[in-house]
Formats: C-alpha cells, structure tokens, sequence
C-alpha cells in the first residue's frame, strides 16, 4: 500500500477560483480528488504516446443500410482480432448501429484499428476512449 504524502501547490487566485468552479461542476468534494484524476489522466496520456500496452473503447455509428458497411467492419475486426477483447453491436434505429469495440495492445496498433475503422465509407462517427490497463496507474 501505498503512503499518502500532503504537499503544497502555489497558485494563482482566479485559476484557483476557476479550478473550483470546474471541480464543483464536476461534483468533486475536494481538491485532492480532482488532482488525482489529472495526474492519473496524464499518466494515461503518456502511456498512449510512449506506444505501451493499453487498454481502451472504439465507437463507431453507422448506416446498416450502406453498402457493404458491416462486412468491412467485420473484415478488419477479424483482422485485429488479436487486439479486440470484445464487441457489442446495438441498433440504434432503422438505419443508424453503433458499435463498441473493446481493446487492449499496443498503442499504435490500437490507433491503427481505430484509423482503419473510422475510415470505412458509411462510418458516420468514430472515437477512440483511450484508457489504460490500470497495471501503473495508482
């Protein structure tokens, strides 16, 4: 288990002011929980860009009714299927699917697959919810 360690952070009174407006919104009940997820989201960021193994969600919207949109999408999954832990599919109206492709690997493969899917014509949307494993985050 880890120590908790107090310090102290100089700053700006309208930034901090600013801050605990954000934090307030957010339904944060100190200052400390809101550092800590910045800190923790950061740390994220840093995986994704020194091309660790990650961990994350690709969304995508879709027309059904496109031509050939749902095979492609299925094409590339069996591509990546080293990549993809697992895929829910759920119509959202007549035309309108939405996809969500849960994954873990490497970086850059993760970005890759999410490029290749959000570059199929009749993808309406795409986003990559980058995450991580959890394994160095405290």
């Amino acid at each position: 288990m880890s120590t908790l360690i107090r310090f102290g952070v100089s700053l700006d009174s309208e930034l901090l002011s600013k801050f605990d407006s954000l934090i307030r919104g957010k339904n944060y009940t100190n200052r400390s929980e809101a550092l800590r997820d910045l800190i923790r989201q950061e740390l994220i960021s840093k995986e994704w860009e020194e091309e660790g193994v990650v961990a994350g969600a690709i969304t995508l919207i879709y027309d059904h009714h496109k031509r050939d949109v749902l095979g492609k999408v299925i094409d590339i999954q069996h591509e990546y299927q080293g990549l993809i832990i697992s895929t829910q599919h759920l119509h959202l109206d007549h035309h309108n699917c939405l996809e969500i492709i849960a994954v873990q690997g490497r970086a850059d493969e993760v970005k890759g697959l999410a490029a290749t899917l959000k570059s199929i014509k009749g993808v309406r949307h795409s986003s990559l919810n980058m995450a991580s494993t959890g394994k160095d985050i405290i």
